[in-house]
């Protein structure tokens, strides 16, 4: 999942300049994987109701192959959207059914770093994204023979969206030796299965117990196949509703995929370079997968709720701190380097040696005397001789900002997402939150070129770092601790009570 979603980090640059793209159909070309994964969560947790959890988790690494070849062939702009969406509803199958597949076989207390696992491996996918963008990067401005046989040079991007092929059939084959969720076997009165299973799990005393515990569960309720949406919206489920709704907005509307999937295009605005933004897209991942790992080693531990508190103040905390290095930033083109762009020296003596106090400002200076297709092509340059900014505090900002929400509400979401439902009704309740969830990715990702051009990268980073400080709050009022108890038992405290 990870891979799919992040690699197009690298590609947007590319594709911006060979297709032509403004910015809104750049938000589309990253945006378009999220906007299918809505569709997909939606009916991906009803879907897995009736022919269950693993055969969809299959069909989903089928999709994830087609999207990989569909992207790295796409003739147009057209296809490679189409290609991307249909890696999109792998993405959303994938995110609602795994975190819910593990939750219904891990022991309770275990669940938490279980369901984590899932988060893990989409971390590992980033950050291999990340790194094969960078290689791939590098790679093509070697010079090397295999290199201009592969064609590297101007085939940069679709190498990069082709490498997702690996990933996809190292799932579909792993698929094949994982077993059937035991509760929803339960559900299809296929007990001596679930109790294999669950034998497997946690030994064969204990396995009759939850079977036992699982079977009064189902039979206090509605059979799961015929559960509509209403259900949900009863006066019982109305707590952990809003808890799951406002917890899946929280997550993307503090700007975690604008960072991840416009990692380079980010840096760029630090005056880096190309090269240099691809490096450190690397460094990106690699703490998220760290702060992923530590995540993991102490949800269990310290609890839901506190990682919760402390990874979203910090959130706030770097958001708020890329607003002000950001805003802190002067840009202005040296004299000197009119020679660099000699063939646009004479239209841009007028901007030369004026300085702009926002990047707003200074592309607008630079695309009314050059051309906007001009300053496109040229921006990482131009940001690198013209930008004045403490980078190191940026850095810091962003590789914060991403430990923080890889220490807590980036695999804190799906294990609640998976705890908070009753059995009976959880598939359905995953997929609606998890729709919000990718709803809001979409549109985040969607408007983030538009918002660098519109409002500038301060004023973006600065609308992430208050939507995090109004999700502090909430999270302070009304999210329950839910580590080491059973499902069964957090159905009993948090909807029939």
């Amino acid at each position: 999942m990870g891979f799919d979603a992040s690699v197009i980090s690298g590609v947007v640059g590319f594709i911006e300049l060979e297709f032509s793209l403004s910015k809104i159909q750049l938000g589309w070309a990253v945006a378009s994987l999220a906007l299918s994964s809505t569709f997909a969560m939606l009916i991906a947790g009803p879907l897995s109701q009736k022919v269950g959890r693993r055969k969809l988790l299959t069909w989903a690494a089928f999709l994830y192959l087609i999207s990989a070849l569909g992207s790295a062939f796409a003739p147009d702009f057209v296809m490679l959207i189409a290609a991307r969406m249909i890696g999109g509803l792998a993405v959303g199958a994938a995110l609602i059914l795994a975190p819910m597949y593990i939750a219904e076989l891990a022991p309770p207390a275990q669940r938490g770093r279980l369901v984590s696992i899932n988060q893990l491996n989409i971390v590992i996918g980033i950050s291999v994204a990340f790194f094969s963008n960078y290689l791939i990067q590098a790679w093509s401005q070697s010079g090397s023979a295999t290199a201009v046989y592969l064609r590297l040079d101007v085939w940069q991007w679709r190498w990069m969206l082709g490498l997702e092929a690996l990933p996809a059939l190292l799932y579909l084959v792993g698929l094949r030796f994982v077993p059937e969720s035991p509760r929803w076997l339960l559900m299809k009165n296929r007990p001596a299965e679930a109790l294999t299973i669950l034998t497997q799990v946690v030994g064969p005393e204990q396995a009759k117990i939850e079977s036992a515990v699982i079977t009064d569960s189902l039979s206090d309720n509605t059979d799961a196949d015929s559960i509509g949406i209403v259900e949900l919206f009863r006066p019982a489920l109305h707590k952990v509703l809003f808890v799951g709704m406002i917890v899946a907005i929280l997550q993307q509307i503090t700007g975690i995929n604008s960072v991840f999937f416009y990692a380079p295009m980010i840096f760029e605005q630090t005056g880096i370079g190309t090269d240099a933004s691809f490096l450190q897209a690397v460094l990106v991942g690699l703490t998220n997968l760290l702060f992923t790992i530590v995540a993991m080693l102490f949800i269990d531990k310290v609890g839901r709720r506190p990682l919760l508190l402390a990874g979203v103040s910090g959130i706030a905390f770097c958001m708020l701190t890329l607003a002000y290095g950001f805003d802190s930033a002067r840009y202005e083109l040296p004299l000197n380097a009119l020679s660099e762009f000699s063939e646009k020296a004479e239209a841009l003596s007028s901007v030369a040696g004026q300085t702009f106090r926002s990047d707003v400002a200074f592309r607008e200076a630079i695309s009314s005397s050059a051309g906007e297709a001009w300053y496109t092509a040229n921006e990482a340059r131009l940001m690198q001789i013209s930008v004045s900014l403490n980078s190191y505090l940026i850095l810091f900002g962003i590789l914060g900002f991403v430990a923080s929400f890889a220490v807590s509400i980036g695999p804190v979401m799906w294990v609640l997402f998976s705890e908070l439902f009753p059995n009976h009704i959880r598939a359905l309740a995953i997929s609606v939150v998890g729709l919000v969830n990718s709803a809001v990715s979409f549109l985040v990702q969607l408007v983030f070129p538009w918002e660098l051009a519109t409002i500038g990268i301060a004023g973006t980073f600065l609308i992430y770092g208050s939507f995090a400080l109004i999700g502090l709050l909430f999270v302070a009022k009304y999210l329950p601790e839910t580590k080491g108890k059973s499902l069964e038992q957090l159905e009993i405290e948090l909807v029939k009570s």
